[in-house]
């Protein structure tokens, strides 16, 4: 049997950065992986997503830059030519991972693996050849998959092709006429906001009562009505009760059920860990609704095995994975450190875009915070004046009076996802109110917006 002293399985985000970390710390690591590295993020979401977007974007602007003063005919969009360039970008990151992954010197396994045991003071995996390994410590990183809600139907939609996931959405050579998407989360939402940029008759169905889970009211609302004006259509508190060849069948709110036909259906309901079939519980691993429970070190309830990333379903974010990655490592290496999930910034890339850090109003509220919450329009900023011109974009930021301290900020309009690093920063380092209005911002800059609003307060 080969000794390692980590062996990482799963190679999204946490998985190869904490593969990466541990052996630039000296040790000897293998990192099993039986798909493609980079994960879900890389191969079946963000990054492939961020592509489309993209593509989509352009091809929207063209259409509508009259009021630019660029007039552009008989624009076209390629839907074959946008999703081959998502496979260039998609393959030239997974070769940079490799090749980090090799100049690091860590070994890549290309298989399915699972926890047969312990071996000593160490612990025993089984990959699909039967061959072992042996390490003196796991990171468990296997991430998500899509949640399968009990619908008649679904998994013949499945079989058929009628029902994709996300990961087959993504490779669709040809657009449908028409898509219906269950699920108003955010794979939900970043897929109807890309199908109804290129002309797609998009309706999105969602059990609860508004759009991107907690994400602010507001600026659901604004969003909704954004799309709204684009010909999107939103079903709420709506549940589906079955699938058929070529339509869904959901309930509304007040009962009544509705038959919509559609070409496509995409499923977005959720994402759930991927726990089972991991041998978590040969080692007595606890956990909890299916995911890997963990302390702020991310290690589990068995000394030497840690849980990164979607699977111990603390915040299935990849930039959640990256951090958790770099406190495990600190802890296997001996070196002090914690996660902290109260200040990760969220972003739904959506056109326009959404991004919040931090406390909502009503979140700070219900924690027991002394809050007031000062809202500015994005007007205010002169570079989203130029650029943009109008709409309904905002920045909303949530103070605690008693602390004297942010501790919330929401934003929807273009960049913001490229602005709320900063606002992060702001809450995380806890500076006092009358230090942040002192700090100096480029101009012009849409990023200008929080300024303003910080001054409001």
């Amino acid at each position: 049997m080969e000794r390692y002293d980590l062996i990482v399985i799963g190679g999204g985000p946490g998985g190869y950065l904490a593969a990466e970390r541990a052996a630039a710390g000296g040790m000897m690591v293998a990192l099993f992986e039986k798909r493609a590295l980079g994960g879900v993020c890389l191969n079946e979401g963000c990054i492939p997503t961020k592509s489309l977007l993209h593509c989509a974007k352009l091809y929207r602007h063209a259409t509508e830059s009259e009021a630019f003063g660029v007039s552009v005919t008989g624009a076209k969009y390629d839907h074959k030519k946008a999703v081959a360039r998502k496979d260039r970008v998609v393959k030239t990151l997974t070769g940079g991972i490799e090749a980090a992954m090799k100049a690091a010197g860590v070994t890549v396994i290309k298989s399915a693996v699972k926890i047969s045991g312990r071996a000593g003071d160490g612990f025993v995996v089984e990959d699909a050849e039967g061959e072992k390994y042996t390490a003196a410590r796991l990171c468990v990183a296997t991430g998500s998959e899509t949640a399968l809600p009990p619908i008649p139907g679904l998994f013949e939609g499945l079989a058929s092709g009628f029902v994709k996931t996300n990961r087959e959405i993504l490779d669709m050579k040809e657009l449908p006429q028409s898509l219906v998407v269950i699920g108003g989360g955010v794979v939900g939402l970043e897929m109807a906001c890309y199908f109804n940029s290129v002309g797609v008759d998009v309706t999105v169905i969602e059990l609860s009562p508004k759009i991107a889970g907690d994400t602010n009211a507001e600026i659901c609302r604004v969003l909704m009505n954004e799309y709204g004006r684009r010909g999107m259509k939103f079903r709420l508190s709506c549940r589906v009760r079955k699938i058929d060849a070529g339509a869904v069948t959901y309930e509304e709110k007040d009962g009544g059920m509705i038959r919509l036909e559609c070409d496509t259906l995409l499923l977005a309901a959720g994402r759930r860990p991927v726990t089972e079939g991991v041998g978590l519980e040969t080692l007595g691993v606890e956990c909890s609704r299916g995911a890997a429970v963990t302390d702020s070190r991310l290690c589990t309830n068995v000394p030497g095995v840690y849980a990164v990333g979607d699977c111990n379903g603390r915040m299935m974010l990849a930039h959640t994975a990256y951090r958790e990655a770099e406190v495990a490592v600190a802890h296997m290496l001996g070196k002090k450190d914690e996660m902290r999930y109260d200040h990760i910034p969220s972003v739904i890339y959506t056109d326009p875009e959404v991004a919040s850090a931090g406390e909502s109003k009503e979140s700070a509220t219900a924690k027991g915070y002394t809050v007031r919450e000062v809202k500015i329009p994005m007007t205010y900023a002169g570079r989203y004046v130029a650029e943009a011109g109008s709409g309904a974009a905002f920045c909303k930021l949530v103070y605690d009076t008693a602390r004297e301290r942010l501790v919330g900020v929401h934003m929807i309009g273009p960049y913001a996802s490229e602005m709320i690093y900063g606002a992060a920063l702001m809450l995380d380092t806890e500076l006092p109110l009358a230090r942040l209005q002192k700090l100096v911002f480029p101009h012009p800059t849409v990023s200008e917006i929080i300024r303003e609003a910080l001054l409001r307060l």
